[in-house]
Parts: structure tokens; C-alpha cells; sequence
């Protein structure tokens, strides 16, 4: 099934529920591709819990249960036949939808799921509209908390879905990465993680992120916004505007010979790096690539920093300068699981088969378990007309990310199809 078209429990009959148990009386459904398990398995312990499960649009319906990484009710149902029934049955009270995360809470299968579900940046970028360097970023910030990491490679389970979804909300309504990282930094890593996952709190007011509390808005410090009269109610006061945040670009103050201080430095690597993704998620990649460019000859080269400016060149179509900046990484790091991997993606792009494979094949040696390589050495085996070798791989692939956009495209390879890689997507 096609992980990215919204489905439903097969049920046309609601399944009468037993009397005991956290969900006695509740008839459940489910909507949309769920991160933490497949309906099939959500549908067994809402069953041994007590609860009935449903098609959502079943009159019977009084929970409505959402993937984490859908921002709401209305962005997983869009696409469904029976959305109008589902929404009025949530406005009229017969109803009510939670994420899953809520449903495994109250179910007490956390930290089960936790272990069997895990996310790669790339993986979780792709669920929720992000650019992948933007998760990278918030994982280095620590407001989103791996639940492993491996070779440079972090992990994240469900519960660090709904972080990473609240903060792509804030940024879809308006408020740049820049600006959330700059309005959020002076919290801590802690704190700005526990304000994240509070969505009642959270608020985006004039492409400003503020904090509700009760009838008022306060800024993330705490000091209270005033509410100025409505369109058309002029008291003769004019409100100050909010102050326009301004940012002096890097190559500027280099080329203008201002001395920097080492912290003063790392504010504005920063901050670029912010405005770097911005011009990212903008398509605009010669910019992102400049800003990039400009950071290595501003503060050095690091391993990361070399494969971010990889990355936008790839997307950029720049297959050849790509492949040299992944190589820079990993002369920088040479355990880099992520740089190469996609190095060896380029390589393959660019024909050099013999290359790829062996490079998947490192990648493997480093870290057997990343399925993504598998698959990814699997197809180059395949062009390769080394069969049996990429059906050794695919069934590896299956065996450790059955669910992924992937898969439709291996299974197919396993019975003997040529559904093209990207398929599923």
C-alpha cells in the first residue's frame, strides 16, 4: 500500500466492544498511515483494551485516531471520500481524534514502540515537509532527542515525531527556522523541548511565536503582548510594531574586516546556517550553496558542514561537485555513515556501478543494520546483473523497514517485477 495515500481500517461493521478494559465503549478508527504500528496490529489492542473498531465515517465512532505526523484531523482526512461526515461528526461531539501517541499513552505501549519504530532524519523530513538539514539541526540543538545514534546516524522514535511535527507546524504558519531558533534559544535545550511538545501553548501571532496563557499572549520570556483594538477601533494610539529582526550577513562583516570574537563566530555560523535552509526549503540552492561555501572559508570545514553543501549541491543537479564534498566529509570523518550513503547514491547516479557497490558495501561494514543501504546496494547489484547478491539485500531491506516507501518497489523486484525505485513515494 502506498504509505503516502490516506487508508482506513477495513471494517464496515463496527465490532461490538466488551464492557472492561481502557477503551470500554469507545468504538475507534484509524486514519491514514499510523508511524507506530499498521492498523492490523492498532486494531488488536484496541480490541483487548475493550474497544470496537470502525470505518471513521461509522455512525457507531466516538475516536478518531491520526498518524503523529499529520499537523490535524483536517490534513489526514483531505483526502478522503467520507471528510465532510468525519469533520461534522467531531464539530457536533459525537466524536473525538487524538495522534496515536496519545492512544499508545493511554494503551501503555510507549516503550514497546519506541524500540520497534525508528526514524532517520531523511525519513522523517520526508513525513513531515521539512528539508532533512533542518531535522540535523534541531537533533544538534536537542530539541529533538534520538533514541540512538550510530556513526553520526541518529534515530528517532515516535515520541520524537511529535516534537519534530509541532516545530514544522510553526514553521508552515509562518515563522522562518531562523526566527523559531532565535525566539526559542534563550530557553535552553530542555525547556524549549518541553514547550514544543505543549502544542496548546505554542501560538503563531504576526509571524511571531508566542505562548498562550489563559486569554493572554506572552512572549516566550514571559512578558505579556497587549492586544490592540480590533480593525476599525481606533483609540488614537498607534501600537509599536514588533521589532524587525535583522541579521548582518556573514561574508559582510568578514569583508568589512571586523575582528570576531570566537562566540560572536559561532552566533553568526548560526544563524547562517538557519537562513542556509531557508533558501534550501526555497528551492533557491545557488544561495544556500553560496551560504554554505561561505561558512567553510569563514570557520573551517567540518565534517557535517561539508556534507550539508554536498547535499544542496545533489539537489542542485551538480552530481560531480557533490561527490567531492562527500569525499571531504569523509576524509574528515571516515565512520560518516550518512555521507556515505550518499555518496554512494551520486555514484551510482553518475554510472560508476563497480563504485557504488563498494561503497554501500562499506557502509554496511560500518553499520549492518541501516536498511536504507541495503536497499540502495541492492539496486546497484541489480544493474550490476548480480541477482542473486540485490535479492539477498531486498529481503534484508524487507526484513528491517517492512513499512517504508520502499518496499512496494522491493517486493515487486523479489517476485520478479520491475517497479521503478521510486514507486511507492
Amino acid at each position: 500500500m502506498n504509505d503516502d495515500q490516506p487508508n482506513v481500517a477495513a471494517a464496515p461493521e463496527a465490532s461490538p466492544a466488551p464492557q472492561q478494559g481502557e477503551l470500554a465503549g469507545e468504538t475507534v478508527s484509524f486514519v491514514g498511515r499510523l508511524l507506530g504500528m499498521t492498523h492490523d496490529e492498532a486494531a488488536g489492542f484496541v480490541t483487548a483494551a475493550g474497544g470496537a473498531v470502525a470505518e471513521p465515517q461509522h455512525a457507531a465512532t466516538t475516536l478518531i485516531v491520526i498518524g503523529d505526523h499529520q499537523r490535524d484531523l483536517a490534513a489526514a482526512t483531505e483526502r478522503l471520500k467520507h471528510r465532510t461526515e468525519i469533520a461534522a461528526a467531531v464539530q457536533d461531539g459525537r466524536a473525538r481524534w487524538v495522534h496515536e501517541s496519545e492512544l499508545w499513552q493511554q494503551l501503555g505501549l510507549v516503550e514497546e514502540l519506541a524500540q520497534r519504530r525508528l526514524y532517520t532524519p531523511v525519513v522523517l523530513a520526508e513525513l513531515l515537509g521539512v528539508p532533512a538539514a533542518a531535522v540535523r539541526h534541531w537533533h544538534r540543538r536537542g530539541v529533538l532527542t534520538a533514541a540512538r545514534c550510530v556513526r553520526r546516524l541518529p534515530y528517532f522514535d515516535f515520541a520524537a515525531v511529535a516534537v519534530a511535527r509541532r516545530l514544522a507546524e510553526l514553521h508552515h504558519a509562518g515563522c522562518s527556522l531562523y526566527l523559531v531558533d532565535r525566539q526559542l534559544a534563550a530557553l535552553g535545550a530542555e525547556a524549549l523541548a518541553d514547550v514544543v511538545r505543549d502544542e496548546a501553548d505554542l501560538v503563531v501571532a504576526d509571524r511571531r511565536l508566542l505562548m498562550r496563557r489563559g486569554d493572554d499572549l506572552v512572549e516566550l520570556t514571559g512578558q505579556r503582548r497587549f492586544e490592540f483594538a480590533a480593525a476599525g477601533e481606533d483609540d488614537g494610539e498607534s501600537s509599536e510594531s514588533s521589532p524587525e529582526v535583522v541579521s548582518i550577513p556573514l561574508v559582510q562583516r568578514i569583508a568589512d574586516g571586523d575582528l570576531v570574537e570566537d562566540e560572536d563566530l559561532d552566533s553568526l555560523v548560526e544563524q547562517w546556517e538557519l537562513q542556509a535552509l531557508e533558501h534550501q526549503r526555497a528551492g533557491e540552492y545557488h544561495e544556500a550553496v553560496q551560504a554554505y561555501r561561505t561558512l567553510l572559508l569563514a570557520a573551517g570545514p567540518t565534517a557535517e558542514r561539508q556534507f550539508a553543501l554536498a547535499d544542496l549541491l545533489y539537489q542542485a543537479g551538480d552530481l560531480s561537485a557533490a561527490r567531492e564534498r562527500y569525499y571531504a566529509a569523509l576524509e574528515l570523518d571516515e565512520e560518516f555513515v550518512e555521507a556515505r550513503a550518499a555518496l554512494g547514491c551520486v555514484l551510482a547516479e553518475l554510472g560508476e556501478l563497480e563504485l557504488a557497490a563498494a561503497t554501500f558495501a562499506g557502509v554496511l561494514d560500518l553499520q549492518p543494520d541501516f536498511a536504507d543501504g541495503h536497499y540502495h546496494l541492492a539496486m546497484t547489484l541489480e544493474r550490476l546483473d548480480r541477482d542473486e547478491e540485490a535479492r539477498r539485500h531486498f529481503r534484508a531491506f524487507l526484513a528491517l523497514a517492512p513499512d517504508s516507501r520502499w518496499a512496494a518497489a522491493a517486493r515487486s523486484r523479489l517476485e520478479g517485477g520491475q517497479t521503478p525505485p521510486d514507486s511507492s513515494d
